[in-house]
Formats: C-alpha cells, sequence, structure tokens
C-alpha cells in the first residue's frame, strides 16, 4: 500500500505509535496476496516450519487453512534481538517541510516513522528492540528490551527527534557504527536508517559497516534518499543556490550545468556501496522518501526467516 493511498487514512492521526500501528495492520491485512500467505493469522504464536525440524510441534490446523506448514512458539524459545539505528545528522532533514506536509515527508520523518512500524510489529511478534541515534555525536542508546516500558521509552525518544530538528550537525558514521558495534554484545539483528552522506574515507566507512557484523549480527542497512532531488537531481534550470545544510557552505550554480556529472558521480557511490554490502553479505536495500513501508517490512520478514 503506497504511503499516499494510507494519507487519507491516517492524516487525523498526530501518534506515533497510531500512525505505525496503521501501517502494520494495513500490511498484514494484505498480506494474504503476498508469498507470506497464511502468516499474517498468527504471526505472534507460529514461526516457518524448516524442513529437517522435528514435526511434533506442527500446528496442522494451521496448515489446513493456509496449506503451509508452522510450528508453534513456545515462551522459552529465544526472540529475535533487533537493534536499530538512525542517522540524526543535518541532512537527514532534507527535504525542508513546508506548511501542511507531513512529518514523515523529509528522511528523518521518513526514518523514524518506518523505525516505529518495525517496532510495532517486534512487539506483535515478542520480540526485543534497541535504539541508537547519532550524528556528530552519540546522541541516544537503548539496549535491546522487550516490555511496554520499554517500547514507550523508545517510542518517546523517536518522537524527540521529531520535535527537535538539528541544523548544522555533520555525521561522524565512522566512529559512531564502531562504538555501537562494540555496545551489542548478544546476537541481533541490526538494522540502519542513513542517507550515507559521510565525507572522508570510503574504505573506512565500509570498515565500519563490516564492523557491525562482528559476533554474527545481521546488519540491514536502509540508504535514505530523496529520489526525486538527491538521485536523479530534478530542478529546473533557473539559478539556484544550493546550501550543505550539514556545513553551511553554499553555491550558486545553474542545475543542468552540472546534472549530468552530478547524477554519474552519484551512480557510482550507489553501485559501489551496493556492491560492498553484498560482498561482506549486508543486506542493502535503498528506499525513497515517500515510498510505501512495504518493502521495510517485507525485508525485515524475510531476514528474520534467514536468521537462524
Amino acid at each position: 500500500m503506497k504511503i499516499e493511498s494510507q494519507i487519507e487514512k491516517i492524516s487525523s492521526f498526530q501518534n506515533l505509535e497510531l500512525l505505525a500501528n496503521q501501517v502494520v495492520e494495513g500490511f498484514i491485512s494484505g498480506m494474504h496476496k503476498s508469498p507470506f500467505h497464511g502468516f499474517s493469522a498468527e504471526f505472534a504464536e507460529h514461526k516457518v516450519y524448516n524442513l529437517g525440524e522435528g514435526t511434533k510441534h506442527i500446528d496442522w490446523k494451521l496448515f489446513a487453512k493456509t496449506d503451509r506448514l508452522y510450528t508453534k512458539r513456545f515462551e522459552e524459545e529465544t526472540n529475535l534481538r533487533c537493534h536499530v539505528i538512525i542517522d540524526n545528522s543535518s541532512s537527514m532533514y532534507y527535504p525542508k517541510l513546508k506548511d501542511k506536509q507531513a512529518f514523515y515527508e523529509n528522511k528523518i520523518g521518513f526514518s523514524v516513522l518506518a523505525s516505529a512500524v518495525l517496532m510495532n510489529l517486534l512487539k506483535k511478534q515478542r520480540d526485543a528492540i534497541g535504539l541508537s541515534v547519532f550524528s556528530d555525536t552519540y546522541e541516544y542508546y537503548a539496549p535491546e528490551k522487550g516490555s511496554d516500558r520499554h517500547h514507550r521509552m523508545i517510542l518517546n525518544a523517536l518522537e524527540n527527534l521529531l520535535e527537535k530538528p538539528t541544523t548544522k550537525k555533520s555525521t561522524d558514521t565512522i566512529t559512531f557504527l564502531h562504538q555501537i558495534a562494540e555496545k551489542i554484545h548478544r546476537r541481533s539483528m541490526i538494522i540502519l536508517f542513513t542517507d550515507m552522506f559521510q565525507s572522508g574515507n570510503e574504505e573506512a566507512l565500509f570498515n565500519a559497516l563490516q564492523h557491525l557484523k562482528h559476533n554474527k549480527h545481521k546488519v540491514v542497512l536502509f540508504h535514505v534518499v530523496d529520489n526525486k532531488t538527491e538521485l536523479n537531481f530534478d530542478f529546473d534550470n533557473a539559478p539556484r543556490k544550493f546550501i550543505d545544510v550539514e556545513t553551511g557552505e553554499e553555491v550558486a550554480i545553474f542545475a543542468d550545468n552540472v546534472k549530468q556529472e552530478y547524477e554519474k558521480q552519484t551512480e557510482r557511490y550507489f553501485k559501489k556501496l551496493a556492491l560492498t554490502c553484498a560482498e561482506n553479505r549486508i543486506k542493502y536495500v535503498p528506499v525513497s522518501v515517500g515510498e510505501s513501508f512495504e518493502n521495510i517490512l517485507t525485508t525485515y520478514l524475510v531476514e528474520k526467516q534467514n536468521f537462524g
């Protein structure tokens, strides 16, 4: 379901938790049309049966309804541990929101709502979640837990990101990804939302991403961009002043004069990033502001099933 088609239903909601729940419920209701058919019925209580497992705990009644094999989950089983990381540097507050625009129409708002959506799904599946937020400092850290109180604390931290926009905060991605990697001791799925606007040594950045995989963690990188302007450089050819939101540096140019070279360099960087992630077995998923959250939720479910 496209975000645009959801806006009419959820525009009256201001609460982040309500918005996230609306997105998840819409996703679950549509799962019968997807490869996850049957999973939505009781996915908080079951897990997909893997060939070679014992058949003692297969839920045959659910098999009769869905024609797929699931085994019953028990409280003593170890649930997933997930740690969400959000880049809160100034570049994540692009595009600048105009009056009456929803908060999730820029990169930070999109990332915050996506994180809340994932947290809602994790809560339904009784999984534990933690959160880290960084920019030029390590702004927030919460370890992975599953209690209602913990969920409320993280939701409050996410809401604070929307209420306190950052100005001229650079990104020290390399330093803080290393620090976060050292904090997560128990094997977890690590989900990172960032626009990857990190100036400096690309090799050091890729080493920091690789460090997140230590202790056999699974890493998912959601590369958040505004496709229209950041990827396709879709501007008219009137003279424009472009401002670096992190440094304040300004440059006046005609967009058509640099469009071809800009898109060439951007494509090169994105391809290198995707290739490096593939080589290091990091799941790389580019997402654009304004897109559906379905890709994010589906990616999470697929990666969870593969998280043996």
